[in-house]
Order: structure tokens, then C-alpha cells, then sequence
């Protein structure tokens, strides 16, 4: 199962992002695009993206001062920087400041693509191995072997109903459509119902909430979707 994975683009070149939006999207990605680097930064906080693709020559701010300002703020987000400059100090101080890739323009959308799926493979490896148990305050969920426990006690879930609950979990606080859960559990194409993520919320609720009537972890955004919330 894979979760719906969000970029965001920051370019100020109309061609380039919109060449890139494109792909992206085709490949099943949700993609933002910001044009300058202030926009950058303001929806690299808002957006929560999985993945940046941060081109180096911006408005306002260049990509450096985006990438070390959001370092700075300990954001760990991976970052794939563009630059027309292939000056080997320009790679290398992008890299020491805590980008994941730099490609030099002109480049293929192939490659581009490709490293993109390199470097959100890489991560999510990453965070499965530093976070392989997942705890709230009334159940934790331990992603190796696939059990949910309340108590210590092992709760009995299907496995699309893990799916389900993992894809919640995994998207870290944002809110999911009802739309974006069915595509990332049952994959593009399928034709069940958006009523089918209701009852599964409904059966997740009843298995592993205190009080399923008042949800504090699996939590309706009316006309929006869900959200998990670990405390």
C-alpha cells in the first residue's frame, strides 16, 4: 500500500513548473507550485509536503536561504535542488546545508522523476526504521509486524483495516479526503464507494478509540475528510 506522497515545486520559471506539475501529477503525486522563495517557505510550512523540489535561482529569496531557513527550523523534509549553475561549491553547499540531491538544468523529466522516487524510497526506509512503533495515548501501532495493542493487548484488525489506519497515521497530521484514503488503500481505478472510508473510520473507531462516540485520535474534518491525531 502507498501512501499519497505531496510535492511541492518551487521554481519561478512558468514553463519548468508547469512542465513539472504535469509529470508529477501523471506519476500520482499531489503537487503545489510556488514561484518565488518567500511563497516557497510559507508553503513548505503550510503544505507539509513529503518531498521539495527547490530551484536555487528565486525571487526574493534564493533556494540556499529557503533550504537553510527551513533547516534551521528543524524541518526535515527531503529537498532536491535545481540549479542552471553546475559549479561544483554550488552542489556541494547545497548538500552540506541539508539537501538530499541536486540536478543541474537542463535536465530530463525522466531523470527528474526518477530521482524523485529514489529520494522518497530513501526516506520513507528512513522513517520506518527510526519510527517502526507508532504511540498515542490510548493505542500504539507497531508497523513491522502489523499489530495495533491498547492495554498491551493486541487488537484485531483486518488487514485493509490497518491499511486504512496506517495511511491516516503516515500522513502526519494533515488531513485526508475521503478520496486521497481509497486511492492510497485500494490503489487508482477502484470503484467502491467514498461511503466505504466512512465505515471503516466507524469500525477503526469502535476497535480502538476510549469513547468511539467522541473520537480524539481518528477525527472528522467536516467537508474535508480525516485526520490521526497521536495525543
Amino acid at each position: 500500500m502507498e501512501n499519497l506522497k505531496r510535492i511541492l515545486v518551487v521554481e519561478d520559471d512558468p514553463s519548468i513548473s508547469m512542465g513539472l506539475s504535469m509529470n508529477l501529477e501523471a506519476e500520482g503525486y499531489s503537487v503545489s507550485v510556488a514561484e518565488d522563495g518567500e511563497q516557497g517557505l510559507r508553503q513548505a510550512r503550510e503544505f507539509k509536503p513529503d518531498l521539495v523540489v527547490l530551484d536555487v535561482m528565486l525571487p526574493k529569496l534564493n533556494g540556499f536561504e529557503v533550504l537553510r531557513t527551513l533547516r534551521g527550523e528543524g524541518v526535515a523534509v527531503p529537498i532536491i535542488m535545481l540549479s542552471a549553475r553546475g559549479a561544483e561549491m554550488d552542489k556541494v553547499m547545497g548538500l552540506e546545508l541539508g539537501a538530499e540531491d541536486y540536478i543541474t538544468k537542463p535536465f530530463s523529466l525522466a531523470e527528474l522523476l526518477a530521482r524523485v522516487k529514489a529520494v522518497l524510497r530513501r526516506d520513507a526506509i528512513a522513517r520506518a526504521r527510526a519510527r517502526p512503533v507508532i504511540r498515542t495515548a490510548s493505542f500504539e501501532i507497531d508497523q513491522d509486524t502489523r499489530e495495533v495493542r491498547r492495554d498491551g493487548e493486541s487488537v484485531g484488525l483486518t488487514a485493509t483495516e490497518f491499511d486504512v489506519l496506517m495511511t491516516l497515521a503516515n500522513a502526519r497530521g494533515r488531513v485526508l479526503s475521503r478520496e486521497q484514503i481509497l486511492e492510497a488503500v485500494w490503489g487508482p481505478g477502484h470503484h467502491g464507494t467514498l461511503r466505504t472510508i466512512d465505515n471503516f473510520l466507524l469500525q477503526l473507531r469502535n476497535k480502538l478509540e476510549p469513547d468511539p462516540s467522541r473520537p480524539r485520535h481518528l477525527v472528522t474534518v467536516r467537508g474535508v475528510g480525516y485526520r490521526f491525531v497521536a495525543d
